[in-house]
């Protein structure tokens, strides 16, 4: 099968972030090594986001060195050898001899002889482009290195004179999503759609929230995509009102709603979807109520993803409609601009609408420029996810009891475009009668 980002993208990343270094720097970025679960036990290893991102090499311990103008080849990488008997047990290597062609490189070394190759290519450099603080080992056997060849001054060596953060190039750069990851992002926001649905079908009372994530897991699974993107929420109930559950181990009750907030990962690519919904397929009255307010915050803030809007407008106009809309439910009482002003309504409204996605669930980029919320462009895709959460404790005791305990939100990942903009979940049902009338057809209905 063809890989979904072909060896010409990850080329053209590589040098499109070459000429964003100043002269006279190198990059060095280091992978993601396998990190012990318990015992002799591994989790499942993900590459680091950025080192995929420039190679789309999946393997641990290997470190990436952009070098422009070295005559020996600008990209080199260090990665593990061949080894029999380690991929008896782990597969198959692509090992340094391969690499350099697989991957489009100009050269590739064991990793195990990077502190004879690479102290070598910082000399003279004017600058080190690096992420330092994620890799806590790999940062100080670099300022080993440094130190070596300042130490060596005298004798005519020259140490780069300074650490620069190369996430501001690369994070930028990471931001405005190529055709080729907005393929990737659709099939992942198709797979997760469906999971969701799956999961609206196959719920019933009595059922446990566990059993409901496997529903959903099940779903991004036999699609191709193996992991989810982060801890699947499933809150039954007032477990909706934590922001992050993923305890998911309680039983669904009877006139309770439901919170599945769920994306999968599909070839390092994530997708990041909500959806609430009854129980036992039907709304109550108060919940319907809740819940078209939070839908109407949902769909009027999507309408304003465009090219030129400001990162914060679909908040800001997501948050105006809870409000007014709580205040007219009696759910919230005082004066609206004194509400928003204070932000008294943190109570019921207490996250923001919008994060970015990518290869991250919250991924990489500014959200402002030179102090101001940054402009909306073609190519950026991110969440648009209001909530209203009212939950059980002495805050919400002034509430009518048939209120509390419900938590809501709705999420959906959209795409600007040139004209617009594009919601790649739009095929997860989030209507009232939607939900309703797929929830009927299912085997709980």
């Amino acid at each position: 099968m063809s890989p979904a980002i072909q060896p010409s993208e990850f080329r053209r990343r590589r040098a499109a972030l070459m000429n964003m270094m100043s002269a006279g720097a190198i990059a060095v970025i280091p992978a993601a090594g396998v990190r012990v679960r318990n015992r002799d036990t591994n989790y499942v290893f993900r590459q680091d986001s950025d080192f995929y991102y420039l190679t789309g090499y999946t393997e641990p311990d290997a470190v990436l060195v952009l070098a422009p103008g070295r005559d020996h080849g600008e990209v080199i990488l260090f990665c593990r050898e061949r080894h029999a008997r380690s991929e008896l047990y782990e597969g198959e290597r692509l090992g340094p001899d391969r690499a350099a062609q697989v991957l489009g490189l100009d050269d590739a070394f064991p990793v195990n002889d990077i502190e004879d190759i690479l102290p070598g290519m910082l000399e003279g450099r004017e600058r080190i482009y690096i992420t330092l603080g994620e890799y806590h080992e790999f940062d100080n056997k670099l300022m080993h290195w440094v130190s070596d060849i300042r130490a060596r001054e005298s004798g005519g060596a020259i140490p780069p004179g300074e650490f620069v953060a190369l996430k501001h190039l690369l994070h930028e750069q990471r931001l405005l999503k190529s055709a080729a990851e907005i393929r990737v992002m659709r099939e992942a926001a198709r797979i997760t759609c469906q999971a969701h649905e799956r999961a609206m079908v196959h719920c019933r009372p009595g059922m446990t929230e566990t059993q409901l994530e496997a529903e959903i897991i099940h779903e991004f699974m036999i699609n191709g995509a193996r992991t989810p993107a982060y801890p699947s929420i499933v809150g039954g109930g007032a477990n909706a009102c934590v922001l992050h559950y993923i305890e998911n181990k309680d039983v669904l009750r009877k006139g309770d709603l439901v919170l599945i907030d769920a994306g999968c990962e599909y070839e390092h690519y994530a997708s990041d979807v909500t959806r609430t919904f009854p129980v036992a397929g039907k709304f109550t009255r108060n919940q319907r109520a809740l819940y078209e307010l939070v839908l109407e915050a949902n769909e009027q803030a999507i309408t304003a993803c465009r090219p030129g809007v400001v990162f914060t407008e679909p908040h800001e106009i997501a948050l105006r409609i809870m409000v007014q809309g709580l205040l007219d439910l009696q759910l919230l009482a005082g004066d609206f601009d004194e509400i928003i002003a204070t932000e008294s309504y943190r109570s019921l409204c207490p996250h923001n609408t919008s994060h970015w996605l990518g290869m991250d669930v919250h991924d990489v980029g500014d959200y402002r420029v030179e102090g101001a919320s940054r402009e909306l462009e073609p190519g950026m895709l991110l969440t648009i996810e209001p909530g209203i959460y009212i939950p059980r404790h002495s805050s919400t005791e002034h509430l009518p009891a048939s209120w509390r305990g419900m938590g809501i939100r709705i999420e959906d990942d959209v795409l600007i475009t040139r004209t617009g903009a594009e919601v790649l979940t739009a095929a997860a049902v989030k209507s009232v009668a939607g939900i309703e009338a797929l929830m009927a057809a299912g085997p709980g209905g």
